[in-house]
């Protein structure tokens, strides 16, 4: 089911401004929305029918009755939801309430993700990466850490993956793509400038591009061909990259996971091939402490 609250808090800043008085009221008060129909909801905010219906599209419904059904069913599961693990870390906070707090975002951080995903794009991107001769992947920062982590999966089952931590690397690297490789290319902010600039080149070259970055419209997801994103759970202070990593890194493993499951017998082969005894490698630690 997809969720409708998530999805109008990640829309709201690029609204229009008869879509956020609609998104105003169903944001504030769902509870009272999911009783109404969409002229109710049209003469409450002072929007038209059709400006709901628009909205609602724009927000991956079909129309006005999908998105009130799947706000029936989210407000429903939302009510057995501990509010006070979502607070704000503060000064005052205990250990036991970081450890409360922090959890309890990353668990949303991911839940929400995965409302916001589409399947259709998803299996797009599966079976481009099946395809593609080569995975290239793009990422500064935090990002680059999670994209470390594709290339060591991919890697493991010999897929030929292309990563750099030097951004001219990256630059190069963008330079030297054809239409049959892919770039998937992570920055939650989808503001990153040397992420967007490989990006641009790599699309000029003919690369179809998969951006993994937050729900909202921003420089990078206007440039992919693909995207698959991620909600926006950091907390207020974010000192750095917390829910959003886990959550990036958990879109990796699903793209990973359904790649192995489209090319199971030669992924299970290659597992065997790749292994590494880590056993052989203790005893052969023994044998040299013991000379």
């Amino acid at each position: 089911m997809k969720s409708v609250l998530v999805r109008l808090q990640e829309y709201r800043n690029q609204a229009s401004g008869a879509e956020k008085s609609v998104i105003k009221i169903l944001i504030e008060n769902p509870e009272a929305v999911s009783n109404y129909s969409i002229h109710a909801l049209a003469s409450e905010s002072y929007a038209s029918a059709s400006t709901i219906i628009r909205l609602c599209q724009k927000l991956g419904f079909k129309g006005y009755r999908e998105l009130h059904t799947s706000l029936v069913y989210e407000l429903a599961l939302r009510q057995s939801t501990s509010d006070e693990k979502g607070k704000e870390i503060s000064k005052d906070d205990a250990l036991e309430t970081i450890l409360d707090k922090v959890t309890y975002k990353n668990i949303i951080s991911l839940e929400n993700t995965r409302k916001l995903i589409d399947l259709n794009t998803l299996q797009q991107c599966i079976d481009l990466l099946i395809n593609a001769r080569t995975i290239c992947l793009f990422g500064m920062g935090s990002s680059l850490l999670v994209a470390k982590d594709a290339y060591l999966k991919f890697l493991r089952i010999n897929k030929p993956c292309n990563l750099s931590e030097d951004w001219h690397a990256q630059l190069l690297q963008s330079k030297n793509m054809t239409q049959d490789d892919i770039a998937i290319a992570i920055s939650y902010s989808g503001l990153t400038e040397e992420v967007l600039r490989c990006v641009e080149i790599a699309k000029d070259n003919g690369s179809p591009v998969i951006a993994i970055t937050r729900f909202e419209d921003n420089p990078l997801s206007r440039l992919a061909d693909y995207t698959l994103s991620v909600a926006a759970t950091e907390f207020i202070f974010r000192s750095g990259a917390m829910s959003s990593r886990i959550a990036q890194l958990n879109i990796i493993d699903i793209l990973y996971t359904a790649f192995i499951n489209k090319e199971y017998e030669l992924s299970v082969k290659q597992f065997e091939k790749t292994h590494i005894d880590k056993t052989a490698h203790e005893e052969s630690d023994n044998r040299r402490k013991i000379f």
